[in-house]
């Protein structure tokens, strides 16, 4: 009998799904009968045979708030309606719902945390200073979780290294999916004439793009010819509209091919991470042939080998950070260098649609 999976999560979807999501999702559809909890893009449908979004509320800045107090509820009517044999809850906070839900209804789900990170980090350095105030309320849901889950699954070793200072083993380490189509459907380009430097992610102070912007003056004074292209959008937007008034370009949103070419396009991605489970550009990265300049932190030392794939820096530190990027940035030789052993790292962390699915699979038929 094919295994009924609920998935719960604060990810946001768009309907119908795009390419990644879809090859994603239909992989694990072979293998699963599964449900997804979750939240809706802006102008997204709110669900369709599979999938019970929440849709964006206003005001914004209660957004969140109020999707955690209604999550319960939909967890709930999904437990009794769908009957799932097993939970996979994202991240802690999420799994504490699911267990109160889980007693509540009296359903006898088992409850897997997937763990993509520090729980720590999403009060201390994501949003505003406000969310400073959960701080002790996190630092209890976090442990809580690990430790009432029937099983936890991490994406890399130093997320497993996470739980197991909580006292409990992982019982499956793999990573998050990453569809790497548009990254391998052509052998990596060769280096632009012009060095330039990539950053992808959100404009936060967790993916370090306060410290990024506060290094780049630095590299354009050591290096007047460089580039910087910058990715995302976030609370530290106004940082990235100063870069641009200093000479960088800034794109605020784009597709998995969108975020090839800009890769494509530069010589080194700058992920200078406070925090960070995994880093799936550096990934994606790593799949076109391009070094990282990551941050010593989180699961990116998993990835970025010093001096091999990449240069590794101590995070909120822009004097090193511009070191590091005017090291690579300033000597083409090295930037090869390190896109060549990057290209073969990337290969070990991008598993196809249907070896994702399998993994997952062999998870739930360990609980069942």
């Amino acid at each position: 009998m094919t295994p009924r999976v609920l998935f719960v999560s604060r990810e946001r979807f768009r309907l119908p799904l795009d390419d990644t999501q879809r090859r994603k999702w239909d992989a694990v559809g072979e293998l699963l009968d599964y449900r997804i909890v979750a939240a809706a893009q802006p102008g997204s449908p709110t669900s369709a045979e599979r999938f019970l979004l929440a849709g964006p509320t206003r005001p914004r800045a209660l957004d969140g708030a109020l999707y955690y107090l209604r999550l319960p509820w939909r967890v709930a009517q999904e437990l009794r309606r769908f009957h799932p044999d097993v939970v996979i809850a994202q991240n802690v906070h999420e799994t504490v719902i699911v267990l109160g839900a889980r007693a509540a209804v009296r359903s006898r789900a088992r409850v897997v945390l997937d763990l993509h990170g520090d729980w720590r980090a999403a009060t201390r350095l994501y949003g505003s200073r406000l969310r400073a105030l959960l701080n002790p309320v996190n630092d209890v849901v976090g442990p809580l979780a690990i430790r009432r889950a029937d099983a936890v699954r991490v994406i890399s070793a130093w997320t497993a290294g996470l739980v197991r200072a909580e006292g409990v083993e992982p019982r499956a380490i793999f990573p998050a999916f990453v569809d790497a189509t548009a990254f391998r459907e052509r052998p990596p380009a060769p280096l632009p004439a012009r060095p330039r430097a990539v950053f992808v992610g959100v404009l936060e102070g967790v993916k370090g793009f306060d410290t990024l912007a506060a290094a780049w003056p630095r590299v354009a004074e050591a290096l007047p010819e460089a580039e910087l292209h910058v990715v995302g959008r976030g609370t530290l937007e106004p940082l990235a509209r100063t870069l641009v008034n200093r000479g960088a370009s800034w794109t605020e949103s784009t597709d998995a091919a969108g975020v090839a070419a800009a890769i494509d396009d530069s010589w080194v991605l700058c992920l200078p991470s406070r925090a960070e489970g995994l880093g799936r550009v550096a990934i994606e990265a790593m799949c076109r042939g391009r070094g990282v300049v990551g941050g010593d932190a989180g699961g990116i030392p998993d990835l970025v080998e010093d001096d091999v794939t990449g240069l590794l820096v101590t995070p909120g530190d822009p004097e090193q950070l511009a070191r590091a990027i005017v090291q690579v940035l300033g000597d083409r030789a090295l930037a090869v260098r390190l896109g060549a052993a990057a290209s073969r790292k990337g290969e070990e962390f991008a598993p196809t649609p249907a070896a994702y699915a399998a993994k997952v699979r062999a998870l739930v038929d360990g609980l069942r």
